[in-house]
Protein backbone atom coordinates (compact mmCIF):
# COMPACT_ATOMS: atom_id res chain seq x y z
CA UNK A 1 0.00 0.00 0.00
CA UNK A 2 1.13 3.60 -0.49
CA UNK A 3 -0.35 6.55 1.15
CA UNK A 4 -0.79 9.63 -0.69
CA UNK A 5 0.91 13.04 0.60
CA UNK A 6 -0.90 16.48 -0.60
CA UNK A 7 0.26 20.31 -0.49
CA UNK A 8 -2.12 22.98 1.11
CA UNK A 9 -5.21 23.81 -0.91
CA UNK A 10 -5.23 27.26 0.46
CA UNK A 11 -3.54 29.39 3.02
CA UNK A 12 -4.92 28.97 6.93
CA UNK A 13 -3.89 31.26 9.56
CA UNK A 14 -3.63 29.55 12.54
CA UNK A 15 -3.40 31.64 15.81
CA UNK A 16 -2.23 30.33 19.06
CA UNK A 17 -5.81 31.61 20.94
CA UNK A 18 -4.33 33.48 24.46
CA UNK A 19 -0.69 33.38 23.91
CA UNK A 20 2.13 30.21 25.65
CA UNK A 21 1.37 32.17 29.26
CA UNK A 22 -2.59 31.08 28.98
CA UNK A 23 -1.59 27.21 27.69
CA UNK A 24 0.32 26.78 30.40
CA UNK A 25 -2.31 27.65 32.96
CA UNK A 26 -4.73 25.75 31.25
CA UNK A 27 -2.94 22.75 30.13
CA UNK A 28 -5.25 20.26 28.78
CA UNK A 29 -8.02 22.67 27.43
CA UNK A 30 -5.32 24.23 25.60
CA UNK A 31 -3.83 20.76 24.07
CA UNK A 32 -7.71 20.10 23.16
CA UNK A 33 -7.72 23.68 21.40
CA UNK A 34 -4.37 22.67 19.63
CA UNK A 35 -5.67 19.30 18.32
CA UNK A 36 -8.86 21.32 17.22
CA UNK A 37 -6.85 23.71 15.47
CA UNK A 38 -4.79 20.76 14.25
CA UNK A 39 -7.41 18.53 12.98
CA UNK A 40 -8.81 21.99 10.96
CA UNK A 41 -5.37 22.60 9.27
CA UNK A 42 -5.45 19.10 8.35
CA UNK A 43 -8.26 18.77 6.54
CA UNK A 44 -7.79 22.61 4.73
CA UNK A 45 -4.26 20.86 3.54
CA UNK A 46 -5.69 17.75 2.18
CA UNK A 47 -8.86 18.21 0.32
CA UNK A 48 -8.88 14.49 -0.91
CA UNK A 49 -8.84 12.88 2.42
CA UNK A 50 -11.56 15.43 3.31
CA UNK A 51 -13.57 14.88 0.61
CA UNK A 52 -13.64 10.94 1.16
CA UNK A 53 -14.98 11.79 4.36
CA UNK A 54 -17.92 13.73 3.30
CA UNK A 55 -16.54 17.58 3.36
CA UNK A 56 -18.76 18.58 0.06
CA UNK A 57 -16.49 21.94 -0.52
CA UNK A 58 -13.14 19.73 -0.44
CA UNK A 59 -14.96 17.29 -3.59
CA UNK A 60 -14.16 20.20 -5.90
CA UNK A 61 -11.00 21.03 -5.14
CA UNK A 62 -7.33 19.73 -5.86
CA UNK A 63 -3.97 20.12 -3.80
CA UNK A 64 -2.00 23.21 -3.74
CA UNK A 65 1.49 22.00 -4.24
CA UNK A 66 2.81 25.71 -5.12
CA UNK A 67 6.39 27.14 -2.91
CA UNK A 68 3.58 29.80 -2.05
CA UNK A 69 1.69 27.21 -0.03
CA UNK A 70 4.62 25.49 1.41
CA UNK A 71 6.10 28.55 2.70
CA UNK A 72 2.26 28.92 4.46
CA UNK A 73 2.17 25.06 5.42
CA UNK A 74 6.03 25.74 7.11
CA UNK A 75 4.42 28.70 8.96
CA UNK A 76 1.42 27.25 10.14
CA UNK A 77 3.51 24.03 11.26
CA UNK A 78 5.92 26.10 12.89
CA UNK A 79 3.08 27.83 15.11
CA UNK A 80 2.31 24.64 15.97
CA UNK A 81 5.13 23.62 17.25
CA UNK A 82 5.71 26.57 19.33
CA UNK A 83 2.62 26.03 20.73
CA UNK A 84 3.18 22.26 21.26
CA UNK A 85 6.32 23.30 22.87
CA UNK A 86 4.99 26.27 25.25
CA UNK A 87 2.21 23.53 26.88
CA UNK A 88 2.28 22.82 29.94
CA UNK A 89 1.51 19.26 30.97
CA UNK A 90 0.67 19.59 34.30
CA UNK A 91 -2.71 18.07 34.80
CA UNK A 92 -3.06 16.19 31.37
CA UNK A 93 -3.50 12.82 31.81
CA UNK A 94 -1.95 10.06 30.25
CA UNK A 95 -3.91 9.68 26.59
CA UNK A 96 -3.58 13.40 25.84
CA UNK A 97 0.10 13.50 27.27
CA UNK A 98 0.46 10.81 24.67
CA UNK A 99 -1.50 12.36 21.73
CA UNK A 100 0.93 15.66 22.41
CA UNK A 101 4.12 13.64 21.73
CA UNK A 102 2.33 11.66 18.99
CA UNK A 103 1.43 15.42 17.28
CA UNK A 104 4.59 16.60 18.23
CA UNK A 105 6.63 14.12 16.31
CA UNK A 106 3.99 14.41 13.52
CA UNK A 107 4.84 18.53 13.24
CA UNK A 108 8.98 17.97 13.86
CA UNK A 109 8.63 15.28 10.99
CA UNK A 110 7.01 17.48 8.43
CA UNK A 111 9.01 20.38 9.14
CA UNK A 112 12.31 18.03 8.83
CA UNK A 113 10.90 16.45 5.40
CA UNK A 114 10.06 20.27 3.94
CA UNK A 115 13.69 21.43 4.70
CA UNK A 116 14.44 19.11 2.15
CA UNK A 117 12.15 20.48 -0.75
CA UNK A 118 10.48 16.64 -1.54
CA UNK A 119 8.23 18.76 -3.95
CA UNK A 120 10.63 19.06 -6.55
CA UNK A 121 10.47 14.82 -7.44
CA UNK A 122 6.39 14.54 -7.51
CA UNK A 123 7.05 11.94 -9.09
CA UNK A 124 7.88 7.63 -8.70
CA UNK A 125 8.08 4.75 -10.96
CA UNK A 126 4.66 4.02 -11.24
CA UNK A 127 2.40 7.13 -10.06
CA UNK A 128 2.65 10.74 -9.05
CA UNK A 129 0.67 13.89 -9.61
CA UNK A 130 0.51 12.85 -13.37
CA UNK A 131 -2.09 9.97 -11.77
CA UNK A 132 -3.30 11.82 -9.00
CA UNK A 133 -6.65 12.47 -10.96
CA UNK A 134 -7.04 8.68 -12.22
CA UNK A 135 -7.56 6.94 -8.86
CA UNK A 136 -9.81 10.05 -7.99
CA UNK A 137 -11.61 8.98 -10.73
CA UNK A 138 -11.96 5.74 -9.92
CA UNK A 139 -13.08 6.21 -6.23
CA UNK A 140 -15.46 9.59 -7.12
CA UNK A 141 -19.46 8.01 -7.15
CA UNK A 142 -21.57 10.42 -8.88
CA UNK A 143 -25.01 10.29 -6.90
CA UNK A 144 -26.21 13.86 -7.02
CA UNK A 145 -25.93 16.94 -9.27
CA UNK A 146 -23.87 18.35 -7.00
CA UNK A 147 -21.22 15.26 -7.10
CA UNK A 148 -21.33 15.94 -11.25
CA UNK A 149 -20.50 19.63 -10.44
CA UNK A 150 -17.96 19.01 -8.06
CA UNK A 151 -16.21 16.73 -10.37
CA UNK A 152 -16.25 18.94 -12.91
CA UNK A 153 -14.54 21.56 -10.79
CA UNK A 154 -11.53 19.02 -10.29
CA UNK A 155 -11.22 18.54 -14.19
CA UNK A 156 -11.43 22.25 -14.53
CA UNK A 157 -8.37 22.69 -12.11
CA UNK A 158 -6.58 19.70 -13.07
CA UNK A 159 -4.49 22.12 -16.25
CA UNK A 160 -3.21 24.54 -13.19
CA UNK A 161 -2.48 21.73 -10.77
CA UNK A 162 -0.28 19.93 -13.75
CA UNK A 163 1.48 23.51 -14.13
CA UNK A 164 2.34 24.30 -10.30
CA UNK A 165 3.81 20.50 -10.55
CA UNK A 166 6.26 21.05 -13.71
CA UNK A 167 7.75 24.04 -12.18
CA UNK A 168 8.37 21.98 -8.93
CA UNK A 169 10.03 19.77 -11.07
CA UNK A 170 11.66 22.43 -13.07
CA UNK A 171 12.98 23.41 -10.21
CA UNK A 172 14.25 20.07 -9.48
CA UNK A 173 16.47 20.21 -12.55
CA UNK A 174 17.36 23.38 -11.88
CA UNK A 175 19.06 22.48 -8.55
CA UNK A 176 19.96 18.65 -9.86
CA UNK A 177 17.68 17.31 -7.26
CA UNK A 178 15.71 14.94 -9.93
CA UNK A 179 14.53 11.36 -10.53
CA UNK A 180 16.95 9.00 -12.63
CA UNK A 181 16.84 7.75 -16.07
CA UNK A 182 15.21 4.19 -15.20
CA UNK A 183 12.34 5.96 -12.91
CA UNK A 184 11.53 8.22 -15.38
CA UNK A 185 11.29 6.28 -18.07
CA UNK A 186 8.86 4.10 -16.03
CA UNK A 187 6.85 6.95 -15.30
CA UNK A 188 6.72 7.73 -19.04
CA UNK A 189 5.09 4.58 -20.00
CA UNK A 190 1.91 5.86 -17.88
CA UNK A 191 2.09 9.11 -19.02
CA UNK A 192 2.12 7.62 -22.98
CA UNK A 193 -0.69 5.72 -21.99
CA UNK A 194 -2.85 8.09 -21.08
CA UNK A 195 -6.07 8.80 -23.74
CA UNK A 196 -5.95 11.44 -25.89
CA UNK A 197 -9.59 11.60 -26.22
CA UNK A 198 -12.12 12.70 -23.97
CA UNK A 199 -14.43 9.98 -23.62
CA UNK A 200 -11.73 7.41 -23.63
CA UNK A 201 -10.14 8.95 -20.48
CA UNK A 202 -10.94 7.56 -17.09
CA UNK A 203 -11.37 11.07 -15.82
CA UNK A 204 -14.83 11.20 -18.18
CA UNK A 205 -15.81 7.59 -16.12
CA UNK A 206 -17.94 9.42 -13.44
CA UNK A 207 -20.13 11.20 -15.28
CA UNK A 208 -20.26 8.59 -18.26
CA UNK A 209 -23.47 6.67 -16.26
CA UNK A 210 -25.47 9.65 -14.34
CA UNK A 211 -27.98 9.14 -11.99
CA UNK A 212 -32.06 8.94 -13.33
CA UNK A 213 -32.48 12.13 -10.55
CA UNK A 214 -30.75 14.66 -13.15
CA UNK A 215 -32.83 15.27 -15.79
CA UNK A 216 -31.69 14.10 -19.42
CA UNK A 217 -30.66 17.78 -21.05
CA UNK A 218 -28.93 18.55 -17.33
CA UNK A 219 -26.67 15.28 -17.29
CA UNK A 220 -26.01 16.21 -20.91
CA UNK A 221 -25.32 19.49 -20.46
CA UNK A 222 -22.68 18.40 -16.97
CA UNK A 223 -21.04 15.71 -20.20
CA UNK A 224 -20.55 18.59 -22.22
CA UNK A 225 -18.89 20.78 -19.95
CA UNK A 226 -17.12 18.00 -18.40
CA UNK A 227 -15.76 17.03 -22.45
CA UNK A 228 -14.95 20.91 -23.00
CA UNK A 229 -12.83 20.57 -19.70
CA UNK A 230 -10.55 17.91 -20.99
CA UNK A 231 -10.38 18.79 -24.52
CA UNK A 232 -9.76 22.31 -24.11
CA UNK A 233 -7.86 21.90 -20.53
CA UNK A 234 -6.68 18.69 -19.17
CA UNK A 235 -5.84 16.46 -22.60
CA UNK A 236 -3.31 19.85 -23.76
CA UNK A 237 -1.91 20.15 -20.29
CA UNK A 238 -1.43 16.18 -20.83
CA UNK A 239 0.50 16.39 -23.76
CA UNK A 240 2.79 19.19 -22.79
CA UNK A 241 3.31 17.29 -19.38
CA UNK A 242 4.40 14.70 -21.97
CA UNK A 243 6.73 16.76 -24.16
CA UNK A 244 8.51 18.68 -20.86
CA UNK A 245 8.78 15.13 -19.40
CA UNK A 246 10.59 13.63 -23.26
CA UNK A 247 12.31 16.50 -23.71
CA UNK A 248 13.84 18.45 -21.27
CA UNK A 249 13.17 16.12 -17.98
CA UNK A 250 14.77 12.78 -19.53
CA UNK A 251 18.10 14.18 -20.92
CA UNK A 252 18.64 15.98 -17.66
CA UNK A 253 17.36 12.41 -15.72
CA UNK A 254 20.44 12.31 -12.64
CA UNK A 255 23.16 9.28 -13.85
CA UNK A 256 23.69 7.94 -10.37
CA UNK A 257 20.46 5.98 -9.04
CA UNK A 258 21.89 7.01 -5.17
CA UNK A 259 19.85 9.60 -3.57
CA UNK A 260 22.71 10.70 -1.73
CA UNK A 261 24.52 11.73 -5.00
CA UNK A 262 21.67 14.64 -4.81
CA UNK A 263 22.72 17.60 -2.89
CA UNK A 264 22.56 16.92 0.55
CA UNK A 265 21.17 13.42 -0.55
CA UNK A 266 23.17 11.60 2.54
CA UNK A 267 21.05 13.91 5.57
CA UNK A 268 17.79 12.96 3.33
CA UNK A 269 18.43 9.46 3.24
CA UNK A 270 19.05 9.56 6.93
CA UNK A 271 15.71 11.51 7.39
CA UNK A 272 13.66 8.62 4.89
CA UNK A 273 14.81 5.67 7.08
CA UNK A 274 13.98 7.50 10.43
CA UNK A 275 10.66 8.42 8.84
CA UNK A 276 9.97 5.20 7.42
CA UNK A 277 11.02 2.80 10.13
CA UNK A 278 10.26 5.17 13.02
CA UNK A 279 14.32 4.26 14.26
CA UNK A 280 17.21 5.75 14.71
CA UNK A 281 18.86 2.80 12.75
CA UNK A 282 22.17 4.07 10.73
CA UNK A 283 21.99 2.76 6.68
CA UNK A 284 24.84 0.45 7.74
CA UNK A 285 22.36 -1.53 10.49
CA UNK A 286 19.74 -2.14 8.23
CA UNK A 287 21.67 -3.39 5.69
CA UNK A 288 23.28 -5.79 7.94
CA UNK A 289 19.51 -6.73 9.27
CA UNK A 290 18.46 -7.38 5.90
CA UNK A 291 21.47 -10.00 4.81
CA UNK A 292 20.64 -11.42 8.32
CA UNK A 293 16.83 -12.04 7.24
CA UNK A 294 17.79 -13.32 4.01
CA UNK A 295 20.07 -15.96 5.79
CA UNK A 296 17.31 -17.22 8.22
CA UNK A 297 14.72 -17.73 5.54
CA UNK A 298 16.57 -18.69 3.51
CA UNK A 299 16.99 -21.65 5.82
CA UNK A 300 13.47 -22.10 5.67
CA UNK A 301 12.84 -22.50 2.37
CA UNK A 302 15.20 -24.93 2.06
CA UNK A 303 12.74 -26.83 4.08
CA UNK A 304 9.93 -26.30 2.57
CA UNK A 305 11.42 -26.88 -0.69
CA UNK A 306 12.27 -30.60 0.64
CA UNK A 307 8.71 -30.96 1.86
CA UNK A 308 7.67 -30.27 -2.19
CA UNK A 309 9.62 -33.35 -3.02
CA UNK A 310 12.34 -31.21 -5.38
CA UNK A 311 15.33 -33.22 -6.01
CA UNK A 312 17.21 -30.29 -7.37
CA UNK A 313 19.24 -27.36 -6.20
CA UNK A 314 17.44 -24.70 -5.10
CA UNK A 315 18.49 -22.06 -8.18
CA UNK A 316 16.73 -25.44 -10.02
CA UNK A 317 13.77 -24.83 -7.78
CA UNK A 318 13.14 -21.49 -8.18
CA UNK A 319 13.37 -21.78 -12.15
CA UNK A 320 10.68 -24.43 -12.05
CA UNK A 321 8.37 -21.80 -10.53
CA UNK A 322 9.19 -19.01 -12.77
CA UNK A 323 8.40 -21.03 -15.48
CA UNK A 324 5.98 -23.70 -15.45
CA UNK A 325 2.65 -23.47 -16.56
CA UNK A 326 0.87 -24.99 -13.81
CA UNK A 327 1.63 -21.86 -11.04
CA UNK A 328 0.47 -19.64 -13.96
CA UNK A 329 -3.20 -18.12 -14.33
CA UNK A 330 -4.22 -18.75 -18.13
CA UNK A 331 -6.76 -15.58 -18.17
CA UNK A 332 -7.76 -12.35 -16.09
CA UNK A 333 -10.71 -14.05 -14.81
CA UNK A 334 -8.99 -16.94 -14.05
CA UNK A 335 -6.49 -14.61 -11.44
CA UNK A 336 -9.19 -12.77 -10.27
CA UNK A 337 -11.00 -15.75 -9.40
CA UNK A 338 -8.57 -16.99 -7.64
CA UNK A 339 -7.86 -14.34 -5.50
CA UNK A 340 -11.48 -13.63 -4.55
CA UNK A 341 -11.13 -17.32 -3.80
CA UNK A 342 -8.32 -16.64 -1.66
CA UNK A 343 -10.05 -13.48 -0.15
CA UNK A 344 -13.24 -14.89 1.16
CA UNK A 345 -11.30 -17.73 2.84
CA UNK A 346 -9.11 -15.40 4.83
CA UNK A 347 -12.81 -14.04 5.34
CA UNK A 348 -14.04 -17.14 7.19
CA UNK A 349 -11.42 -17.43 9.61
CA UNK A 350 -11.28 -13.75 10.80
CA UNK A 351 -13.28 -14.02 13.80
CA UNK A 352 -10.43 -16.57 15.26
CA UNK A 353 -8.05 -13.64 15.35
CA UNK A 354 -9.93 -10.39 16.01
CA UNK A 355 -12.91 -9.51 18.56
CA UNK A 356 -13.28 -6.27 16.63
CA UNK A 357 -13.54 -6.53 12.90
CA UNK A 358 -14.50 -3.07 10.72
CA UNK A 359 -18.03 -2.06 9.36
CA UNK A 360 -16.44 -1.27 5.97
CA UNK A 361 -16.36 -3.96 3.49
CA UNK A 362 -13.60 -4.27 0.80
CA UNK A 363 -13.67 -5.36 -2.93
CA UNK A 364 -11.06 -7.42 -4.99
CA UNK A 365 -10.36 -5.43 -8.13
CA UNK A 366 -8.61 -5.13 -11.30
CA UNK A 367 -5.84 -2.39 -11.29
CA UNK A 368 -6.91 -0.15 -13.97
CA UNK A 369 -5.21 -0.65 -17.56
CA UNK A 370 -4.03 2.28 -18.13
CA UNK A 371 -1.42 2.24 -15.40
CA UNK A 372 -0.86 -1.64 -15.18
CA UNK A 373 2.19 -1.77 -17.04
CA UNK A 374 4.66 -0.13 -14.73
CA UNK A 375 2.27 -1.07 -11.66
CA UNK A 376 3.00 -3.39 -8.77
CA UNK A 377 1.13 -7.25 -8.84
CA UNK A 378 -1.23 -5.89 -6.13
CA UNK A 379 -2.46 -3.41 -3.98
CA UNK A 380 -4.95 -1.80 -0.97
CA UNK A 381 -6.79 1.34 -2.31
CA UNK A 382 -8.83 2.63 1.21
CA UNK A 383 -11.88 2.97 1.29
CA UNK A 384 -14.85 5.69 2.34
CA UNK A 385 -17.46 4.85 5.22
CA UNK A 386 -18.89 8.91 4.71
CA UNK A 387 -18.60 8.24 0.36
CA UNK A 388 -20.31 4.54 0.48
CA UNK A 389 -16.97 3.30 -0.82
CA UNK A 390 -15.45 0.19 0.06
CA UNK A 391 -11.72 -0.53 0.18
CA UNK A 392 -10.19 -1.75 -3.05
CA UNK A 393 -7.65 -5.11 -2.75
CA UNK A 394 -6.34 -4.21 -6.24
CA UNK A 395 -5.26 -7.12 -8.52
CA UNK A 396 -2.72 -6.96 -11.54
CA UNK A 397 -3.90 -8.64 -14.38
CA UNK A 398 -1.50 -8.18 -16.75
CA UNK A 399 1.65 -9.99 -17.69
CA UNK A 400 0.38 -13.33 -16.74
CA UNK A 401 2.81 -15.46 -16.68
CA UNK A 402 4.71 -12.89 -14.14
CA UNK A 403 2.22 -13.53 -11.32
CA UNK A 404 2.60 -16.84 -9.77
CA UNK A 405 -0.36 -18.28 -8.49
CA UNK A 406 1.62 -19.65 -5.56
CA UNK A 407 2.26 -16.08 -4.33
CA UNK A 408 -1.37 -15.27 -4.32
CA UNK A 409 -2.72 -16.09 -1.03
CA UNK A 410 0.26 -13.98 0.66
CA UNK A 411 -0.50 -11.26 -1.33
CA UNK A 412 -4.06 -11.21 -0.49
CA UNK A 413 -3.89 -11.67 3.21
CA UNK A 414 -1.34 -8.73 3.07
CA UNK A 415 -3.71 -6.31 1.08
CA UNK A 416 -7.14 -6.99 2.04
CA UNK A 417 -8.15 -9.23 4.74
CA UNK A 418 -6.56 -9.49 7.74
CA UNK A 419 -3.93 -7.09 6.19
CA UNK A 420 -4.36 -3.62 5.28
CA UNK A 421 -8.23 -3.43 5.15
CA UNK A 422 -8.80 -4.24 8.64
CA UNK A 423 -5.88 -2.27 10.20
CA UNK A 424 -6.65 0.76 8.12
CA UNK A 425 -10.79 0.36 8.25
CA UNK A 426 -10.37 -0.35 11.78
CA UNK A 427 -8.64 3.23 12.16
CA UNK A 428 -11.34 5.12 9.81
CA UNK A 429 -13.73 3.77 12.23
CA UNK A 430 -12.18 5.13 15.37
CA UNK A 431 -13.73 8.39 15.35
CA UNK A 432 -13.39 8.77 19.04
CA UNK A 433 -9.73 9.21 18.28
CA UNK A 434 -8.49 12.63 17.04
CA UNK A 435 -8.43 12.94 13.55
CA UNK A 436 -4.46 12.63 13.25
CA UNK A 437 -4.11 9.63 14.84
CA UNK A 438 -6.99 7.93 12.46
CA UNK A 439 -5.02 9.27 9.37
CA UNK A 440 -1.65 8.49 10.66
CA UNK A 441 0.89 7.43 8.14
CA UNK A 442 3.31 5.42 9.50
CA UNK A 443 5.11 3.15 6.97
CA UNK A 444 6.33 0.53 9.85
CA UNK A 445 3.33 0.54 11.13
CA UNK A 446 0.94 -0.22 8.51
CA UNK A 447 3.24 -2.50 6.14
CA UNK A 448 4.77 -4.29 8.69
CA UNK A 449 1.19 -5.39 9.73
CA UNK A 450 0.31 -6.09 6.28
CA UNK A 451 3.91 -8.60 6.71
CA UNK A 452 2.79 -10.12 9.90
CA UNK A 453 -0.76 -10.70 8.21
CA UNK A 454 1.03 -12.65 6.10
CA UNK A 455 2.52 -14.74 8.55
CA UNK A 456 -0.98 -15.07 10.20
CA UNK A 457 -1.91 -16.98 7.31
CA UNK A 458 0.20 -19.86 8.62
CA UNK A 459 -2.03 -20.06 11.13
CA UNK A 460 -4.80 -19.69 9.48
CA UNK A 461 -4.41 -22.11 7.28
CA UNK A 462 -4.51 -20.35 4.50
CA UNK A 463 -1.52 -21.88 2.56
CA UNK A 464 -2.82 -25.63 1.41
CA UNK A 465 0.82 -26.96 -0.21
CA UNK A 466 4.27 -26.33 -0.08
CA UNK A 467 4.41 -24.66 -3.04
CA UNK A 468 1.86 -21.53 -1.54
CA UNK A 469 4.31 -21.98 2.07
CA UNK A 470 7.43 -20.97 -0.28
CA UNK A 471 5.08 -18.15 -2.41
CA UNK A 472 5.03 -16.99 1.57
CA UNK A 473 8.70 -17.48 2.53
CA UNK A 474 9.21 -15.82 -1.06
CA UNK A 475 7.65 -13.00 -0.38
CA UNK A 476 9.13 -12.65 2.86
CA UNK A 477 12.43 -12.84 1.24
CA UNK A 478 11.26 -10.38 -1.33
CA UNK A 479 11.10 -7.75 2.28
CA UNK A 480 14.49 -9.05 3.59
CA UNK A 481 16.05 -8.07 0.01
CA UNK A 482 14.16 -4.84 0.18
CA UNK A 483 16.59 -3.96 3.24
CA UNK A 484 19.85 -5.04 1.51
CA UNK A 485 18.58 -3.14 -2.48
CA UNK A 486 16.84 -0.07 -0.87
CA UNK A 487 20.37 0.46 1.03
CA UNK A 488 22.62 -0.70 -1.20
CA UNK A 489 21.56 1.29 -4.16
CA UNK A 490 20.91 4.42 -1.79
CA UNK A 491 24.14 4.30 0.47
CA UNK A 492 26.54 2.12 -1.09
CA UNK A 493 25.54 2.84 -4.38
CA UNK A 494 25.16 -0.45 -6.43
CA UNK A 495 23.69 -0.59 -10.12
CA UNK A 496 20.62 -2.29 -10.92
CA UNK A 497 22.08 -5.28 -11.47
CA UNK A 498 23.84 -5.63 -8.55
CA UNK A 499 20.42 -4.83 -6.17
CA UNK A 500 18.64 -7.26 -8.44
CA UNK A 501 21.12 -10.25 -7.16
CA UNK A 502 19.36 -10.56 -3.93
CA UNK A 503 16.29 -11.05 -5.32
CA UNK A 504 16.85 -13.31 -8.25
CA UNK A 505 19.11 -16.06 -5.68
CA UNK A 506 17.27 -16.06 -3.40
CA UNK A 507 13.42 -15.35 -3.85
CA UNK A 508 11.01 -16.80 -6.86
CA UNK A 509 9.88 -13.29 -7.60
CA UNK A 510 9.29 -12.90 -11.92
CA UNK A 511 11.63 -11.13 -13.62
CA UNK A 512 9.15 -8.20 -14.36
CA UNK A 513 8.15 -7.76 -10.64
CA UNK A 514 11.75 -7.85 -9.79
CA UNK A 515 11.81 -4.97 -12.29
CA UNK A 516 9.23 -3.23 -11.30
CA UNK A 517 10.30 -3.29 -7.64
CA UNK A 518 13.82 -1.77 -8.20
CA UNK A 519 12.22 0.79 -10.09
CA UNK A 520 10.06 1.05 -6.96
CA UNK A 521 13.50 1.59 -4.87
CA UNK A 522 15.05 3.45 -6.50
CA UNK A 523 11.94 6.23 -6.91
CA UNK A 524 10.88 6.10 -3.34
CA UNK A 525 14.18 5.85 -1.08
CA UNK A 526 13.91 4.67 2.31
CA UNK A 527 9.86 3.93 1.60
CA UNK A 528 11.10 -0.10 1.41
CA UNK A 529 12.43 -0.35 4.31
CA UNK A 530 9.63 0.03 6.95
CA UNK A 531 8.18 -3.38 5.95
CA UNK A 532 10.39 -5.90 7.82
CA UNK A 533 11.34 -3.77 10.49
CA UNK A 534 7.53 -3.30 11.43
CA UNK A 535 7.35 -6.84 11.13
CA UNK A 536 9.95 -7.85 13.18
CA UNK A 537 9.10 -5.68 15.82
CA UNK A 538 5.56 -6.83 15.58
CA UNK A 539 5.95 -10.52 16.12
CA UNK A 540 8.66 -9.01 19.07
CA UNK A 541 5.81 -7.79 20.70
CA UNK A 542 3.47 -11.16 20.29
CA UNK A 543 6.32 -13.36 21.64
CA UNK A 544 6.89 -10.52 24.66
CA UNK A 545 3.27 -10.84 25.43
CA UNK A 546 2.83 -14.52 25.30
CA UNK A 547 5.97 -15.19 27.62
CA UNK A 548 4.59 -12.40 30.29
CA UNK A 549 0.82 -13.61 29.64
CA UNK A 550 1.25 -17.36 29.92
CA UNK A 551 -2.10 -18.70 29.67
CA UNK A 552 -4.21 -15.20 29.77
CA UNK A 553 -2.48 -14.33 26.73
CA UNK A 554 -5.24 -14.26 24.11
CA UNK A 555 -4.31 -13.31 20.03
CA UNK A 556 -7.74 -11.56 19.46
CA UNK A 557 -7.16 -9.07 22.71
CA UNK A 558 -3.39 -8.81 21.51
CA UNK A 559 -4.47 -7.95 18.21
CA UNK A 560 -7.49 -5.55 19.49
CA UNK A 561 -4.60 -4.19 21.70
CA UNK A 562 -2.20 -3.33 18.56
CA UNK A 563 -4.76 -2.72 16.41
CA UNK A 564 -7.67 0.00 18.39
CA UNK A 565 -5.11 3.14 18.66
CA UNK A 566 -4.68 3.61 14.92
CA UNK A 567 -0.99 3.47 13.15
CA UNK A 568 1.78 4.37 15.47
CA UNK A 569 5.70 5.00 15.45
CA UNK A 570 7.23 1.84 16.70
CA UNK A 571 8.38 2.97 20.08
CA UNK A 572 5.11 4.62 21.06
CA UNK A 573 3.07 0.94 19.73
CA UNK A 574 5.94 -1.08 22.36
CA UNK A 575 4.95 1.45 25.57
CA UNK A 576 1.34 0.75 24.39
CA UNK A 577 1.49 -3.09 24.27
CA UNK A 578 4.01 -2.33 27.76
CA UNK A 579 0.77 -1.14 29.17
CA UNK A 580 -1.26 -3.77 28.39
CA UNK A 581 0.83 -6.53 29.51
CA UNK A 582 0.79 -4.85 32.74
CA UNK A 583 -2.36 -4.37 33.42
CA UNK A 584 -2.82 -8.00 32.59
CA UNK A 585 -3.46 -8.47 28.54
CA UNK A 586 -7.53 -7.78 28.98
CA UNK A 587 -9.63 -7.07 26.09
CA UNK A 588 -9.30 -3.65 24.82
CA UNK A 589 -12.72 -1.58 24.30
CA UNK A 590 -13.37 -0.02 20.94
Amino acid sequence: MRSICFGLVFALVIAAPGGALAEQAEAPAGFARIVADFEAYERAQDPITSGFEGDRAALALLPDPSPAADARRKAALQRFQNRLAALDGTGMDADAAFNREFLARIVDDRLEGMSFDPGRIPFENDSGFFSLAGYLAAATPVRTRADAEAWIARLEALPGYYLQNTANVRRGLATRFVQPRPVVEAALVQIRAIPANAEASPLYAPLATLPSTIAAEDAAALRARARAALDTGVIPAQRALLRFMETEYLPRAAASLAVRDRPNGAAYYAYLIRRHTTTRMTPDEVHALGLSEVARIRARMQTVMAEAGFNGTFAEFLAYLRTDPRFYAQTPDELMMRASEIAKRADDRLPGLFRVLPRLSYGVRPVPADIALTYTTGRYNGGSPQQGIAGGYMVNTTKLDQRPLYELPALTLHEAAPGHHIQIALAQERTDLPWFRRNADVTAFTEGWGLYAEYLGEEMGIYRDPYEKFGRLSYEMWRACRLVADTGIHWKRWDLPQARRCFEENSALSPHNITTELERYVSWPGQALGYKIGEIELRRLRTKAQTALGERFDLRDFHTAVLSEGALPLDLLARRIDTWIATGGAATAQ
